[in-house]
């Protein structure tokens, strides 16, 4: 058994087109860096790269342009069907932990294989997962997203990669924030923003490029700075699912860079537009 368990399977840096409106890290490139991770760990285990069933991710610490970031990994379980991974993305430069990921693949490992991520398993101190239930009906679900797989978005294993779902789901949150009045111009004039602070990812099977997509998304909570957004992306032409998402952030001062409450009439449109 190696004598640290955790393996390093990222290293690289923020580049200056990685940053959003909020002028931090994006979190399709964060995705960008967890799959990389999840491949490292499976090719250290002596499996083929596998699609992802879902990730749980806890963003913790924001990174800017020019931040340096690392990232180490684990196996949480492993069983005959799947994996489970746990990646945490450090600040390289303080070595602070910036965010976690639980990411289950889809993974039959041989004899070798088990014994190899036996020797990698770690005590998994990662935040508890809470349960976000979908609401009984869908309705209330308006369509944000809408565009087709590009020949680069499929990865290795043929499913959509996760930083190219997200995008999607990234460009969902816009469309339903300005249903209720947080558009761009509000953001851009009065200096605020989404900040994201927790992802529960799933996705689907295979996809092919040229598949037309489509998102539906919507507000499903308000409080008084936070909000939980549910993404739902399927096939535009069969209706069947390809990934979806529950999106949890905060309305947030970009000056002092800290959650700030929702302002009341926004609030309660944000209420009567969705239905909450």
């Amino acid at each position: 058994m190696p004598p640290d368990p955790w393996f390093e399977t990222y290293r690289g840096t923020v580049f200056r087109w990685e940053v959003d409106h909020n002028d931090h890290f994006t979190v399709a490139y964060y995705l960008a860096r967890i799959a990389d991770a999840g491949r490292a760990l499976l090719h250290a285990l002596g499996a083929a790269p596998a699609p992802t069933v879902e990730c749980f991710i806890n963003y913790r610490r924001e990174l800017r342009t020019g931040d340096v970031m690392h990232v180490k990994t684990g196996v949480i379980e492993a069983d005959g069907a799947s994996v489970l991974l746990g990646h945490k993305l450090f600040d390289s430069a303080s070595d602070e932990l910036c965010t976690t990921v639980e990411q289950r693949v889809v993974a039959k490992l041989s004899a070798d294989g088990r014994a190899a991520a036996e020797a990698r398993r770690v005590s998994w101190d990662g935040p508890a997962r809470e349960l976000r239930p979908r609401p009984r009906d869908l309705d209330g679900l308006r369509d944000t997203a809408r565009d087709t797989v590009k020949p680069d978005e499929v990865d290795a294993t043929g499913q959509l990669a996760l930083s190219a779902a997200v995008q999607r789901f990234s460009a969902s949150n816009a469309h339903v924030l300005a249903a209720f009045g947080v558009t761009p111009a509000y953001m851009r004039e009065q200096r605020r923003g989404f900040s994201t602070f927790e992802f529960q990812l799933a996705m689907g099977g295979e996809v092919r490029p040229g598949d037309p997509l489509v998102v539906r998304g919507g507000l499903v909570h308000v409080g008084k700075s936070s909000m939980r957004i549910l993404h739902v992306m399927t096939d535009a032409r069969t209706g069947v699912e390809v990934a979806s998402l529950h999106q949890s952030g905060v309305h947030f001062d970009q000056d002092r860079r800290r959650p700030i409450p929702l302002p009341d009439d926004l609030r309660a449109r944000a209420v009567a537009v969705y239905g909450l």
